[in-house]
Parts: C-alpha cells; sequence; structure tokens
C-alpha cells in the first residue's frame, strides 16, 4: 500500500502545466511544474497562416526543457489566442446569415442613430459583420413580457430553412426580439436549423447574452456566429497536436472574464475568448501584487501589438459587461462592434513593439495603429521589414541588446534600424536620434494619457496606485510611462515577458450567466428569480466541472443591473449567493443605495429603484501563485557583474553609460540604483532615472523612482 502511495506521489510530482499565449507578433509559453512552481518558458515568432504551428513548437520546446530536469507527465494545457479578435478586425470570418424577428433586420444598420465624433465630416461607421443580403425575418412575435404573440409553426420553419439554406452560408445567427425573456422561439428555430442544414454551425443569442438592448444583443451573436466555424476547426486541430505530444491531455481555454473553460464549451461561444490574452495579462500582475499585499494595481501589458491597461482598485479585476471591438478609430468610443459579454474591464491605451511609425495627412509624426506584426516584423528583424517601429526606436536609444533579443537566438540590425530611421527623419526634416526619442516618447506620452484619464474616471489618484509591468515591451516602457503618471513604485513580475502566460496558469475556472427581466423592486416575482437562477447554477456548475473544476470548491455570487426608475446609467450591485426569501427586496435596495451614494454622493428622494438584468457567476478560488526558475536561471544569483552600455537619458536629453545586469544573476534582497537596465531573455527592464532598484523574494523587481519631471 505504502509503494502504491509512494508511486501516485511522483506522478502528482511530475505533472505539468503549459499555458500557451498567441500574440500578434510573439507566440509565448510557460510551463510549471505542480508540485514546486518550477517554471520554463518558451517563446517563438507567431505563424498567421497556422498559429497552431508555433503553438506546437513552444509545446514542444517547453516539454524538451522541463524533462531535462526530470521526468514528467503533460497535465493540462491552459491557452489563450487573439484569433477571434484579428478575425473580427481583419473581416476574415465565414459567410454568416441571420435569421430574426420580422421588422428587426436593420437593426444592425441603425444601431444606436448617433455619431461617434459630431464634428468629422468624414464619419465612418462600423459595417455590420452580416450584409443586409443575408437576413432573415422570421414570422414571430413576443411582447415585452415574453409572452407568445405570434406562433411558430412547421410551414414558418420550413422556409427560414429553405431561405437560410438558399443563402450558401457557413454560419447562421439567431436573435429575436425579446428572447431574453423567452427563448423558446429561438431555440425552436436552432434546433430545426442544425436538423435541416447539417455542417452549418448555429449560434443563439440566448446562449450569449440574455439581456435588453436588441441592438448590442445581435451584434454579439453576429460576431459569435462569423467566427464559431473558424475557431472550431482551430480548436479541434489544436486538440490533435496536443493529443499527439501526449494522449488524453485536456485542453482549457482562457476567456475574457479572466477565467477558463472547456474547449469544447469554447467551440460553442468563441466570442468569450475576444480579450482572452489580456485579460490574463492583468491576471499575472494581480498575482505578483498580492504576494506584495497590495490592493491598488495599475497593470500595464505592452506586447508586439497593443498596449492595454487595467485599474485594479480592490484587489479583483473589474468586469465590464460590454465593450467594443474592430473599431473605425481605434481609440474613439463607439466606432466599434458592440459586444455584450463579462471581460476584465481592459482599455487599449496605446501601441506595441511592432507598430509602425510615420506621417500623418499634415506631415506629422504618428504611431501606429497599423503593425509590422511577425511578418515581416520591424526593420531590426531582418525580415524584409521596411517600416520604422516602436522596436526599432528603442533598438537606436540602446534600450535593447542586438546581440541577447530573445537570449541571442535572434540578432537585431541596428545598422538596419538606423537606417529605416533617417529615411523618416529626411521625410521630417530631423536628426535620426531624435526621431528615434520621439517615436518613443509619443508612445509613452499616448499611453500615460490614455490611463490617466481612464483612472480619473473611476475616481482615483494615479499616485496611489502601484504599476505592474508585463508583455515583451511593457518593462522596456514601464519606468517612462509609470513617471508621467507619477506613480512611484513600479514591479516587473518574473518572466515578466511571457506574463500573459503565467496569468493563465494563475487563473481560476470561471462561468458567467446572465438574463434580463427589467422589473421595479416591489413588483420583482422572487419565486421566479430563485427557479432561474438555480437553473443558471445548474448549466454553469456542469460548463465548471467539464474544465476540471470541483463542485464543492466554486464561489458563487449574484449581481444585478439597477438604476432608479427613468434613469439611463446602472449600478451594478453584487451578493453572495443565495435564495431569496421574504426580505429579498430589503435587501437588494440597501445594497443599490450604498453604491448609488459611493458613486453619486447621494441618494434620490421619493425614487423607485428597478432591477434589469440579473447576473450570475461561478469561479474557482483564486490563490497567489509563486513561481521561480526550473532552468539554470536564478542559480548563479550573486554571480553577475555589470556591463557597461549607452543608453539614452530622457532627462539630460544625451546618451550615457549605465550598468547592464543580467536580471536573474541578481539575488533576493539586492539593491541597486538606476538609471540601470536589466536583461532577460524575453524582455528588457529600462529604468533610465535616478532609482532604487530591489529583487524581491520571489525576483520579482520594484522600482521606486526618484526623478520625475
Amino acid at each position: 500500500m505504502g509503494k502504491i502511495e509512494s508511486q501516485s506521489g511522483q506522478a502528482e510530482a511530475r505533472k505539468l502545466r503549459i499555458a500557451v499565449d498567441i500574440g500578434g507578433t510573439f507566440t509565448d509559453g510557460v510551463a510549471t511544474r505542480e508540485s514546486d512552481g518550477c517554471i520554463w518558458v518558451g517563446k517563438t515568432l507567431t505563424t498567421p497562416d497556422d498559429p497552431g504551428i508555433a503553438v506546437s513548437a513552444v509545446i514542444a520546446n517547453l516539454l524538451e526543457q522541463a524533462r531535462a530536469g526530470g521526468a514528467c507527465v503533460l497535465d493540462e494545457v491552459v491557452h489563450g489566442t487573439t484569433l477571434v479578435t484579428n478575425t473580427l478586425i481583419e473581416r476574415k470570418g465565414v459567410d454568416t446569415a441571420l435569421v430574426t424577428t420580422q421588422g428587426m433586420r436593420d437593426a444592425l444598420d441603425i444601431g444606436r442613430e448617433w455619431r461617434y465624433d459630431l464634428y468629422d465630416l468624414e464619419l465612418v461607421l462600423p459595417r455590420p459583420l452580416i450584409d443586409a443580403g443575408k437576413r432573415v425575418e422570421a414570422n414571430e412575435r413576443l411582447n415585452a413580457s415574453g409572452q407568445v404573440l405570434v406562433a411558430l409553426n412547421r410551414a414558418e420553419l420550413d422556409r427560414i430553412a429553405a431561405d437560410v439554406r438558399a443563402l450558401g452560408v457557413r454560419s447562421v445567427a439567431v436573435s429575436l426580439l425579446h428572447s431574453y425573456l423567452n427563448d423558446e422561439h429561438e431555440r425552436e428555430i436552432g434546433a430545426y436549423l442544425q436538423s435541416a442544414l447539417p455542417g452549418v454551425e448555429v449560434s443563439l443569442s440566448a446562449d450569449l447574452a440574455r439581456e435588453v438592448k436588441e441592438f448590442e444583443r445581435t451584434s454579439t451573436v453576429a460576431a459569435n456566429a462569423y467566427v464559431k466555424p473558424i475557431v472550431a476547426d482551430y480548436l479541434r486541430q489544436l486538440e490533435s497536436r496536443v493529443d499527439a505530444v501526449q494522449c488524453g491531455v485536456p485542453l482549457r481555454i482562457m476567456v475574457s472574464s479572466g477565467g477558463f473553460t472547456s474547449a469544447r464549451s469554447a467551440a460553442h461561444t468563441p466570442i468569450f475568448l475576444l480579450e482572452s490574452g489580456p485579460a490574463a495579462g492583468v491576471l499575472s500582475a494581480l498575482n505578483t501584487a498580492r504576494a506584495q499585499d497590495l490592493q491598488r494595481v495599475l497593470a500595464f501589458d505592452m506586447g508586439g501589438t497593443t498596449a492595454k491597461a487595467c485599474v485594479v482598485a480592490e484587489g479583483e479585476p473589474p468586469i465590464a459587461h460590454s465593450f467594443e471591438c474592430a473599431r473605425v478609430r481605434r481609440f474613439k468610443r463607439g466606432s466599434g462592434l458592440p459586444i455584450l459579454i463579462p471581460s476584465i474591464d481592459l482599455i487599449e491605451i496605446g501601441a506595441g513593439g511592432g507598430s509602425i511609425a510615420h506621417l500623418n495627412r499634415m506631415g506629422l509624426l504618428n504611431i501606429g495603429p497599423e503593425s509590422s506584426g511577425s511578418q515581416p516584423g520591424p526593420i531590426c528583424y531582418g525580415n524584409g521589414g521596411t517600416e520604422v517601429t516602436v522596436t526599432d526606436a528603442d533598438l537606436v536609444l540602446g534600450y535593447l541588446n542586438p546581440d541577447n533579443f530573445l537570449g541571442g537566438e535572434m540578432r537585431l540590425r541596428k545598422d538596419l534600424a538606423l537606417e529605416g530611421m533617417r529615411r523618416l527623419a529626411d521625410r521630417l526634416g530631423m536628426q535620426p536620434l531624435d526621431v528615434a526619442w520621439g517615436i518613443h516618447d509619443m508612445v509613452n506620452e499616448n499611453m500615460a494619457s490614455a490611463a490617466r484619464i481612464h483612472i480619473a474616471e473611476k475616481g482615483h489618484d494615479p499616485r496611489d496606485f502601484t504599476f505592474v509591468a508585463t508583455g515583451g515591451a511593457g518593462p522596456v516602457h514601464a519606468a517612462e510611462v509609470a513617471r508621467k503618471l507619477r506613480i512611484p513604485r513600479l514591479l516587473a513580475t518574473i518572466a515578466a515577458g511571457a506574463g500573459s502566460c503565467l496569468g493563465m496558469l494563475a487563473a481560476p475556472a470561471r462561468a458567467d450567466r446572465s438574463w434580463s427581466q427589467p422589473a421595479l423592486l416591489e413588483e420583482i416575482d422572487w419565486r421566479d428569480v430563485n427557479e432561474r437562477l438555480a437553473r443558471l447554477l445548474a448549466e454553469a456548475e456542469a460548463e465548471l466541472e467539464a474544465a476540471g473544476a470541483r463542485a464543492r470548491d466554486l464561489q458563487w455570487t449574484i449581481g444585478a443591473e439597477m438604476r432608479y426608475y427613468g434613469q439611463g446609467d446602472n449600478v451594478t450591485v453584487s451578493l453572495p449567493w443565495q435564495v431569496f426569501g421574504r426580505e429579498a427586496g430589503q435587501v437588494l435596495r440597501q445594497a443599490f443605495e450604498r453604491r448609488y451614494e459611493t458613486l453619486y454622493g447621494h441618494l434620490v428622494p421619493g425614487a423607485r429603484p428597478q432591477a434589469l438584468t440579473w447576473r450570475l457567476t461561478g469561479r474557482s478560488p483564486s490563490v497567489a501563485r509563486t513561481f521561480h526558475w526550473g532552468d539554470s536561471r536564478g542559480r548563479d544569483a550573486g554571480a553577475g557583474k555589470p556591463r557597461r552600455r549607452e543608453i539614452y537619458l530622457p532627462l539630460r536629453r544625451a546618451f550615457g553609460a549605465v550598468d547592464v545586469y543580467d536580471r536573474y544573476s541578481l539575488s533576493p534582497g539586492t539593491r541597486l540604483a538606476g538609471p540601470l537596465v536589466l536583461e532577460e531573455r524575453e524582455s528588457t527592464l529600462v529604468v533610465p532615472v535616478r532609482a532604487e532598484v530591489d529583487i524581491l523574494p520571489d525576483l520579482t523587481v520594484s522600482v521606486a523612482l526618484k526623478e520625475f519631471e
């Protein structure tokens, strides 16, 4: 018996989890041995024509690294991808049809009938994903209470199926007018189409967003249908590739709300993957913050294509239930496609390392939104790129080591970057160095400005926060962005260049459900609310168990979107799971009034609270994870001697020699003085001003800035 237990313990100790994140430029991976938190990191250029090639290469590399340190067994693969985002932005989804209630076919064109820029005479609105000619009207109708006014019959179902078949589409979205109250007709149409049109994917709004706002709900299900066959094929291929590495290994998929789900669930509702990579970056920052007992954090993730930020004020990431994607104007709210899914409340605040510098119509320098991607990449990659990027500017300024990019696996061409910078400088009538600094500083200023506004909108002061940087380009720019925000302390996590993957490994399993049923508080049918919550609980519990979570460990919360009757903005109220009884109305009123008074400073005398949308969230517990290197990094700590390199020092407006350290040659407890540079294989931390730099016990780097503009 003891021998069996010993073998079982050895097997447990050898279990390996791998997280892989596909970015616009690089595909990152991290493997961790669950028994002791040892990690190994892999990174390769993304293969846009077949993203699975890069994923397979990273998994194989990670297994090779981990097995060099002893036998191990792959236990789970967690994956995040930009596939959904890129497909929507590039409009490369499949031919899709929409089935909607008679009279509602133009909802996607009408939208909210407002202009996102009142003064733009050349305003361009986002084009719907489904053309008007591919929308089929169903002769059915419910009233605003969900009662049937016009019933469906077999002849109407036959007609709908025939009309969709004639369009020759690969996917169908079904969004009926009041299906958030009663989804009977949607499910009838969905089941009939699946039976009558084999091989055609069907998406129902009732499976994605049981909420009011017919335009946003229809936009959401249209986006899901538009990408569903592509994501389903991709996940099937990826499961096969993982199976080829080791049979029976489960594939978990990161979702935008900061949890993970099963591959099967992700293939059915791929729109939930929209912000999976950036969401994981926030979780990595929060994992580091928990280890330092920090509650207020500005999580900053900058990769090859974009930079995103998240304001965390209470130790948990804020969740938004609606946002936009595929914007016509990247930073213009209202210029994108509205999506009703739970997502960590992120803002895109700037460009990434591969973002292209160019002259606008007025002959002024601009950066992005276009990116060089992984192919051809920045000029300095030497792969045929001709457009100057942020990475080229960082190299010219001395912030990157051309001989140590990806640990020396990839040599950067500073000569090519300088040549490209000269060409751009000639067009601007400036010196190449001034253009390089202009690109770097403009990117930092844009990010600081966007973050400053976002923090102010949340009612906070940036000086009260700690800045946590992840992403390949994040630590390069973090000190300057934090300095512009006057945030005094900066943290760079272990393996910051693959921070999203660490976030996936620390992520809980999570499922979200919602439904709208507008009612004044005194008119709510609490028995009906309890019955609906019970059904959603069972549904979400099954999804989480399929993702490997144990039912007894799950934590459940009930949310409600509320407002005073007649108002336009909603207030989110959150309560622990409960069965509502006689005092439910009073409990909810008190919670609403506390939140309302916190936000607005006062209550509205005589106004009546109204509940619009109910939400149910289930998740496994969040546990702070500690990681340390499984390879040779950190084993020779204390033995490293600094080199010297000339970098551009912004406060002196000139180059100066600074110490350059191998980050993992520095042992915990080491204190250094900036300016300096800390290099690692996947990223570089640049501190170009006076600062106190400390190596913390978990190898996080803490930077206390001492110079501000």
